[in-house]
């Protein structure tokens, strides 16, 4: 399974800062990772952007068990990408 990393509000939502969770497109992770942890860390995705082995990546992006899966919330409040709703 490819590896959530969770940083800042995501972190504090999920209650976790790293997971394995399954999935073999960033969207699929992003799905099981909303069922996994809740309202709370849905409503966090829709502000995030999502960067997978250190290369901002789509929801269509393909992903792999050796792949690492970082979801970043903006910094300082700021408006981020929609591409996690």
């Amino acid at each position: 399974m490819p590896t959530l990393r969770l940083f800042a509000s995501a972190r504090e939502a999920a209650g976790v800062a790293r997971d394995s969770v399954p999935g073999t497109t960033v969207a699929e992770v992003l799905a099981a990772s909303r069922g996994r942890y809740g309202a709370q860390f849905a409503a966090v995705l829709g502000t995030c952007k999502v960067w997978v082995n250190g290369e901002e990546a789509g929801m269509e992006t393909e992903v792999t068990d050796a792949d690492e899966v970082a979801v970043l919330p903006p910094v300082s409040g700021g408006a981020g990408s929609e591409c996690c709703v």
